[in-house]
């Protein structure tokens, strides 16, 4: 599986991107800020979002050494197996679409 989420040619992120996003980051579990600032989110929005992903088991949240972690869970791996899929036929689409067009 990839480590990046599928890019799309939008320039607008749209949620389930971002979701992809975060699940990427916390896969090797990750800090708060770390996040915040690889995932491009406001403070507002990465508090919504991880609040989200806890309550949905895809992320979860440990204590070490009085530092708070997040790491992506199983079920948050599997969402991030069936995004890229979903996002691969949803490109091949687009792709026959063009060539059809033709």
């Amino acid at each position: 599986m990839k480590t990046e989420p599928v890019e799309t040619s939008r320039k607008r992120r749209d949620r389930l991107y971002i979701i992809a996003e975060i699940l990427v980051i916390a896969k090797d579990r990750s800090l708060k800020t770390q996040i915040m600032y690889r995932a491009n989110l406001s403070f507002a929005q990465l508090n919504e979002y991880l609040n989200f992903l806890i309550r949905r088991e895809l992320l979860k949240r440990n204590m070490e050494n009085g530092k708070t972690f997040y790491k992506t869970t199983a079920k948050g791996v599997k969402y991030l197996e069936n995004y890229e899929e979903i996002s691969n036929l949803l490109r091949r689409a687009r792709v026959e679409g063009r060539v059809k067009g033709r």
